[in-house]
């Protein structure tokens, strides 16, 4: 990606075009196009490409991100994107590819094969993708300062020592994206110990003969050890994997979650929260009968935006901090509006907005729309 282009990234998108899951789920469609062809142009890396499909997890996140949490520009920032364990680096290109900086990491000794593809891909893809070769369980020296979102997906049962490394991680990362395996069960498969605060040291055939597997935590200590490490869980969703056994009987699960570190200091900023449906055409979106957005204290609000002709008038949007109406605005027409109100003195708020006359859910679009958003104006 061109200097010119990190430097238009560094400017903030404007609020209404922030990224939503939903948003970057369909880029990542599109994006898996443009990654097969570049393989196919380069030469395949011996044994042969990641063999695993690293794009599975993003349906995942758009069922475990709830809220705020949706939205990938407020979570990120300017900071860097850090993709820990990225076999070959599917997850860090499409990260690019959505106007992200990247470092991508992975330890070439135990990669599938040798990080070999992940660099491939870079020159095929003409990606500015930052690759570091990293033991994270022989030293924590992460190759950046800081960063926006880690991802640590599938790999912590690969590390023998996840408590420094998750610790070490907290103080670098705002939030962290993990997925890892869970047991219910003792290795006799009989005796539950969901309950309590275990891990297991896998055998020297590691779990279902992978010796790279060393540790398998229960939900219950894997939650223990995020909070012990300095993280709080903001999203947590447990999934069944009916093709794969642990212990030779039990159903496998998995974690997904969304940590945000306590190292970090969150900034006052102004963030979509809920009731906003897809960006549409880059540039706006439909809102439900009831959306919100979190904003800093103290400053003048203005929704701009158009309501559609097919509405029935007069439409009333009212604002609320609370139980306080700090707006109430009547509609009396089809087009143009924008809409403004102060919020209270004091950090930030969330304002929550309802229209009192919507669109139903139709044969051509299964959606609640209220109004059309261009933008949300701050200050």
């Amino acid at each position: 990606m061109a200097f010119g282009s990190w430097r238009r990234r560094l400017r903030p998108r404007p609020l209404i075009q922030q990224l939503e899951i939903r948003d970057v789920v369909a880029r990542a469609l599109e994006f898996q196009a443009r990654l097969a062809e570049a393989r196919l142009e380069a030469d395949a890396p011996e044994p042969g490409w990641y063999p695993w499909d690293s794009f599975g997890t993003l349906t995942r996140l758009n069922e475990l991100l709830t809220g705020r949490h949706r939205f990938l520009d407020p979570m990120i920032g300017d900071d860097p994107v850090l993709d820990l364990g990225c076999g070959d680096g599917d997850l860090a290109f499409l990260f690019e590819d959505l106007g992200y900086r990247v470092c991508a990491v992975d330890h070439a000794a135990t990669n599938y094969n040798r990080m070999r593809g992940v660099e491939a891909l870079k020159i095929a893809l003409d990606s500015s993708v930052r690759i570091e070769e990293l033991d994270l369980d022989a030293e924590m020296a992460l190759p950046v300062g800081r960063c926006g979102l880690a991802l640590c997906l599938g790999i912590l049962y690969h590390l023998k020592n996840p408590y420094g490394v998750l610790e070490g991680l907290s103080r670098r990362a705002r939030y962290c994206l993990l997925s890892t395996a869970v047991t219910r069960f003792a290795p006799n498969a009989q005796a539950d110990v969901n309950s309590m605060a275990a891990a297991f040291l896998a055998g020297r055939d590691g779990l279902r003969g992978d010796e790279t597997n060393y540790w398998i935590f229960t939900e219950t200590g894997l939650r223990t050890l995020a909070d012990r490490c300095g993280w709080d869980v903001c999203d947590w969703m447990m999934v069944g994997a009916e093709d794969s056994i642990l212990w030779n009987r039990q159903q496998d699960e998995r974690v997904f979650c969304l940590l945000r570190s306590r190292v970090f200091e969150t900034e006052a900023a102004s963030q979509l929260v809920a009731g906003w449906h897809g960006l549409e055409n880059g540039a706006w979106r439909w809102t439900a009968g009831k959306f919100s957005l979190e904003a800093p204290g103290g400053q003048r609000v203005c929704v701009k935006g158009t309501a559609p002709e097919n509405l029935a008038f007069p439409v009333t949007l009212t604002a609320h901090v609370g139980e306080t109406e700090i707006g109430h605005h009547i509609l009396a027409h089809a087009g143009a509006y924008e809409c403004a109100q102060m919020t209270p003195q004091g950090g930030p708020v969330r304002i929550d907005f309802a229209v009192d006359r919507v669109l139903p859910p139709d044969a051509e679009d299964g959606r609640e729309r209220g109004l059309v958003v261009l933008g949300v104006e701050i200050g």
